[in-house]
């Protein structure tokens, strides 16, 4: 389950376009930051992406994606023009594809590689997507079989792409529009639809036209909404951001990634054993409750000049510190490509020391103990970057890795210094649902 949303001016201050995205998967699936460059290809090259073998594009761009570590394509990135793209899980009445095909993240990486902006993105993944197909496992340790939905911008537009098999509809967003695990587009918000939704639809009695069709309406599976709460957490992502409107930052964008939702509000003890429902930022529990938040992406686009992209390369963006990447200092280094297996070696794994020790313990006394801190750090961290202007790329490069070292020297303290929760501290069930997943043991020195 992720959360997906975007803000363009006029919701904005400085007339930025702001994406943010929480990357929700199983807890154990490992995340990883990849910074792919551009690349010439050979007359009729193919590419193996997740499952199948599809066409090479004769260039594709440079990209930066978040991955989960066993999968070819990415749950969101950003490429060297400064379209992003993230993806959500949706699902309809009609059953998602088992047959292995191109799965949601092939088609994020793939948008990426080869649109120079998000319009161009929107027609390579619905050209891909007729072409070839969705379906395929897309989980982790379960199997899971789901239909797509793409928030897809750059510095000057952004639209909703929602897909069922081969059909597809999208909505060119207004000023402040959030996508969760559900599909949205309602009545006279399609701008373009194809690969028969319109003939379906029709079909079935539920419209005469593509502007008289209302897409999430006649297609969503209730109950599954019931389960994953994708149309509340799009409404409550939507309300923070509204708050904001006019006003809106990459601050803003990061301090909704990491709420807690409603029932957290005004809750000084807030712990996600105790909690009801799925939030924005997502922590895995006993029952239903098996994915979590374990990558988060915001991106500033700015119309004048290169993008900033602001990732945790960690999970939970409540106990992480979002730190720069920019196309012209590359990324730094930060340990191997993780596995399902705990590696210190890995950025992933050795903040989840961090994590496990603080959602198996005091989770509040963990957020009020590091909240500040990590707050005032991101904001050094914007002003430094901010003051770059148009730096060449090794001081870019040099600013960036300093703004790395510090976010990694103040994880490793806080990972010491939180205390090791004795069991009451968290119920029975919860604590056995952690021991499934036995990557890192939760109170490992």
């Amino acid at each position: 389950m992720c959360d997906t949303m975007v803000a363009l001016p006029p919701a904005t201050a400085g007339g930025v376009v702001l994406f943010a995205k929480n990357s929700d998967r199983e807890r154990d699936e490992a995340q990883f930051l990849d910074l792919v460059p551009a690349a010439r290809h050979a007359e009729g090259a193919g590419l193996r992406c997740t499952y199948i073998d599809i066409p090479q594009a004769a260039r594709t761009h440079a990209v930066l994606l978040s991955r989960p570590y066993w999968l070819w394509g990415a749950e969101m990135g950003a490429n060297e023009h400064g379209v992003v793209i993230g993806n959500e899980a949706v699902f309809a009445t009609l059953p998602p594809g088992r047959t292995p095909a191109l799965i949601g993240m092939d088609l994020v990486r793939l948008g990426l590689e080869r649109a120079a902006t998000a319009a161009e993105a929107v027609a390579v993944i619905t050209g891909l997507l007729e072409a070839h197909g969705q379906g395929g496992n897309c989980g982790h340790r379960h199997e899971h079989f789901y239909d797509n939905s793409f928030l897809i911008a750059d510095a000057t537009d952004a639209f909703v792409l929602e897909t069922v098999g081969r059909m597809w509809a999208v909505e060119r967003c207004p000023p402040v529009r959030a996508i969760s695990n559900a599909l949205s587009i309602g009545r006279g918000r399609i701008s373009q639809a194809g690969g028969g939704l319109v003939e379906h639809a029709r079909a079935q009695g539920w419209c005469r036209d593509a502007a008289d069709l209302d897409f999430a309406e006649s297609y969503i599976d209730l109950e599954r909404d019931a389960q994953s709460r994708g149309r509340l957490r799009c409404a409550r992502a939507t309300t923070l951001l509204k708050r904001r409107d006019g006003r809106l930052t990459a601050a803003d964008m990061m301090a909704t990634l990491r709420d807690h939702g409603a029932e957290a509000d005004g809750t000084a003890d807030w712990h996600p054993d105790r909690s009801t429902t799925r939030a924005i930022c997502m922590h895995a529990g006993a029952g239903l409750r098996r994915g979590q938040s374990v990558g988060s992406l915001v991106a500033e686009l700015h119309p004048d000049r290169p993008g900033i992209y602001w990732v945790t390369g960690t999970s939970a963006p409540c106990l992480s510190i979002f730190k720069p990447v920019l196309f012209q200092s590359g990324l730094p280094p930060h340990g191997p490509q993780p596995t399902g297996a705990a590696d210190d070696a890995s950025l992933w794994w050795r903040h989840e020391r961090l994590h496990r020790r603080a959602v198996l313990g005091d989770h509040a006394a963990a957020l009020r103990a590091i909240g500040g801190e990590r707050d005032a750090m991101e904001t050094r961290f914007a002003a430094r970057v901010a003051g770059l202007g148009p730096a060449p790329g090794e001081e870019a490069a040099r600013l960036v890795g300093e703004c790395w070292a510090e976010a990694a020297a103040a994880e490793a303290r806080w990972a010491a210094d939180l205390p090791v929760a004795p069991p009451e501290a968290t119920s029975q069930a919860f604590r056995e649902s952690w021991e499934l997943h036995r990557g890192l043991a939760p109170a490992a020195e």
